[in-house]
């Protein structure tokens, strides 16, 4: 079975918005500056945004707080057509170690990951059914380490049962990560190396020890 282009469905949406000269507004959840960099560049041409900052799984307490004040520092720098805020939500982690409560020693990458997709996505949606959003998606594609085809069925399923429009995407394309990593050099963006959870953190700290 071949698998969806989900940028080609993307570029569909954006034609069909310019065509009627509309500008929707976007909830958009972001798990980082640099993930979000290019995603608002790109993004806020065709939408008015506003970035969710909804993640649980980050470890510790602190890495959540340098995360946020890093988004808010780059949207404050950035340039956009369009109006862009952000929602920061509160720190709570036990929804995270909630729903992966006997998946702790998944590999990165399996259904411990994919839970933690359906988490924020499903909170994301709720959000912006809540708050009358056009759409709503995740920054979480642009990662080469995350599949689109996962992340977009959880922003899909969420989308459906929630009844809020999930807005396709495959930022990673089209040099996406190439330009987060340049947006981030540019505006001096702490880059974390672990995706956010305190077992993303334990396996990159073993992989380090391997190399050693």
């Amino acid at each position: 079975m071949n698998q969806k282009n989900y940028q080609r469905e993307l570029d569909k949406i954006l034609e069909k918005l310019q065509a009627e000269a509309k500008v929707p507004r976007l909830l958009l959840h972001s798990c980082c500056a640099p993930c979000s960099s290019y995603v608002l560049e790109y993004l806020s041409q065709y939408f008015e945004i506003t970035v969710y900052y909804y993640n649980p799984n980050i470890y510790p307490p602190e890495e959540y707080e340098k995360r946020v004040a890093e988004e808010e520092r780059l949207i404050g720098e950035m340039e956009f057509l369009h109006p862009v805020k952000m929602i920061a939500a509160p720190y709570e982690p036990e929804e995270f170690y909630g729903i992966v409560k006997g998946l702790e020693r998944e590999p990165e990458g399996g259904e411990r990951c994919l839970k933690c997709y359906e988490l924020r996505l499903r909170e994301a949606a709720r959000l912006a059914k809540e708050m009358d959003f056009d759409f709503f998606t995740t920054t979480l594609t642009i990662s080469p380490l995350k599949r689109a085809d996962k992340l977009n069925a959880a922003g899909e399923k969420a989308a459906k049962e929630i009844g809020v429009a999930f807005l396709p995407s495959d930022f990673k394309k089209r040099n996406g990560y190439k330009r987060s990593t340049e947006l981030s050099k540019e505006h001096g963006l702490y880059r974390q190396d672990y995706c956010g959870c305190v077992y993303s953190m334990r396996e990159r700290e073993k992989q380090r020890e391997e190399r050693w």
